[in-house]
């Protein structure tokens, strides 16, 4: 992994390695494959942040499936701002359907909460969640977490995706806050 990373005022040190990231996506792909076999699910994809992992898992997922984009915005700068704004609403027809929400990391859980209750609105036939990093500690919600990858204390990190005011998507590593 690199060295020290510095985006605007704040440095991050490396935290979770392209391997363990990679290990992590395909366990996930590996469950959805074995419990989902005789479906065909609607992975809907949470962006920004979860357009690399999305990338990675639909490579490793053998089953039938779709893909579909959704924008939300909950977070300014390194703080969950409890709000959540839908930027960019789903098109399809999941009436019947199972849909896995496709997240980059799971945090205090608002804007799962909301997309889940959209998703219910729309009479899909189950609802599920994928994604890299749990963080137990923050997340307050009952939903459950069907697939994720790594469970992280609530520090705040980068990469993979993940952003600081839009920065460090880029990065192939998961960095820390240092």
């Amino acid at each position: 992994m690199s060295d020290l990373v510095t985006i605007k005022d704040k440095q991050f040190k490396p935290y979770i390695s392209q391997q363990q990231i990679s290990e992590a996506v395909k366990k996930i792909a590996t469950s959805i494959n074995n419990e989902l076999k005789n479906d065909q699910p609607l992975f809907l994809v949470v962006l920004n942040g979860s357009f690399m992992f999305a990338a990675d898992l639909l490579k490793e997922v053998s089953i039938p499936c779709e893909i579909s984009f959704i924008k939300v915005a909950s977070y300014h700068g390194t703080t969950s701002s409890g709000t959540v704004t839908e930027l960019i609403g789903l098109s399809e027809d999941i009436t019947g359907r199972t849909v896995i929400i496709v997240e980059d990391i799971v945090d205090t859980g608002i804007t799962l909460e909301k997309l889940i209750t959209v998703l219910k609105r729309k009479n899909v036939k189950q609802i599920k969640v994928a994604t890299v990093l749990l963080k137990p500690d923050s997340y307050k919600k009952e939903f459950t977490i069907d697939y994720y990858g790594m469970k992280i204390p609530n520090d705040f990190v980068i990469g993979y995706g993940l952003d600081y005011d839009g920065l460090g998507r880029n990065l192939k590593e998961i960095y820390v806050l240092a």
